[in-house]
């Protein structure tokens, strides 16, 4: 039996509560959440990225104290760009790159089809100019020959000297043409040696004991001596380089060249191995200032040679203090604290740094001694070990929290 509808069905329950009463409480619960948001957000301590650098310690007087830093690339004094001495088809490309070549090993062979018969025809003209050589030879003693007969009958009153003189200018005539083709067989001798030379250029030789750095030609490919024929035409087979030339080069502010002098000691650093100190000494200051960039290029040689260093590589240097100060005392010499300019700042017109310290800054004020390149000798004020804020940030203050960028 199914129930029938009744007025008790569509009586309103008036206990249970509204939503038109609720939804203002979930309102301010919301706005009590955003609130309390808001304010951990604000009233968190705000930390700051700064980079560092250490306070170091060093021996008063001791090289090791830098003067100047730089930094330039690795350079070779002998690097060559080997191609040809006419323009040529390349036959054949007989290196790659890196491979470790002698001086007068053949690196590529050109065409030499032309070179070959040109040398072919001057020898075939030599052959010609000796055959004529021979015949005048052959004619002149016969010419000779006669001569003296002439000259026999003429004095027994045989001849007349009509005959005589004829006779001696037949002989003077193919002494000329001797001489004539005897010019001409020097002639096609030195063309033979032209020739040969020319078929010697098809082949392509190192000019100096090296490594082959750079390929820049193909077996097909056309080369010439000057740029011809647009980017069709390559101007160089390989680039060699000697790798027992390889030295420093590097710009000097010309502000700073005067604690730049010959054979100074030089510490360098390859910027593909920063913790690989290199000793090197200073070869010479090129005596030229580039006008543009107001720098003075300085070369430096390396104490030894090593495989890791590559030409074009990037490095740093510092010029090491050549005539360091003596301690204060007359004893064993003093230790002296350095510190990176770059941590140096001025507050309230003293010197001061800004020290991390537990995860805060920590405001310093310091006394300073002497400049050294890139350094400051710290007389008081900071310990060895301690670490600096390098370029402090506008608006640091102390106990702010801060974070160290690796």
């Amino acid at each position: 039996m199914t129930n029938q509808p009744s007025l008790e069905d569509l009586r309103i329950d008036r206990s249970a509560p509204s939503p038109r009463k609720r939804w203002p409480w979930v309102l301010v619960l919301l706005i009590l959440a955003f609130g309390a948001g808001a304010w951990w957000f604000f009233q968190r301590p705000q930390t700051t990225e700064v980079e560092t650098v250490t306070v170091q310690r060093v021996e008063a007087g001791t090289p090791q104290a830098s003067v100047l830093d730089a930094s330039g690339y690795v350079t070779p004094r002998r690097r060559a760009t080997v191609s040809s001495k006419t323009t040529a088809r390349i036959d054949e490309v007989l290196i790659e790159e890196g491979d470790v070549v002698k001086q007068g090993q053949v690196l590529a062979r050109l065409d030499s089809v032309r070179e070959s018969r040109q040398l072919a025809l001057s020898r075939q003209e030599l052959a010609t100019s000796e055959a004529q050589q021979r015949e005048v030879a052959v004619r002149l003693q016969e010419a000779q020959v006669r001569l003296a007969r002439v000259e026999k009958l003429a004095a027994a009153g045989v001849e007349t000297q009509d005959a005589l003189d004829t006779a001696s200018a037949a002989v003077d005539s193919l002494i000329a043409q001797r001489a004539t083709a005897d010019e001409q067989v020097t002639l096609a001798q030195r063309r033979i040696e032209l020739r040969r030379q020319e078929l010697e250029d098809t082949i392509i030789r190192a000019p100096f004991d090296g490594v082959v750095v750079t390929k820049d030609a193909q077996p097909g490919e056309m080369i010439s001596p000057v740029s011809a024929g647009g980017g069709f035409t390559r101007t160089g087979i390989c680039t060699v380089v000697d790798m027992s030339s390889l030295e420093i080069e590097v710009d000097v502010n010309e502000a700073y060249i005067d604690r730049v002098e010959s054979e100074q000691r030089v510490s360098a650093n390859l910027d593909a191995y920063p913790d690989w100190d290199i000793p090197a000494s200073v070869i010479t200051s090129v005596p030229t200032a580039d006008r543009q960039k107001a720098t003075v290029k300085v070369r430096i040689a390396f104490d030894q040679l090593d495989p890791r260093i590559l030409p074009d590589m990037g490095v740093k240097v510092s010029f090491l203090d050549a005539d360091p100060e003596p301690a204060a005392d007359s004893g064993t010499a003093e230790s002296v604290i350095l510190l990176s300019r770059r941590a140096i700042t001025r507050i309230d017109g003293k010197d001061a740094i800004w020290v991390v310290r537990d995860g805060a800054a920590e405001q310093r004020f310091v006394t300073l001694g002497r400049e050294r390149g890139a350094l400051m000798e710290i007389t008081s004020g900071a310990a060895p070990g301690e670490r600096a804020i390098a370029d402090p940030p506008q608006g640091l203050s102390n106990g702010a929290a801060v974070t160290t960028s690796p």
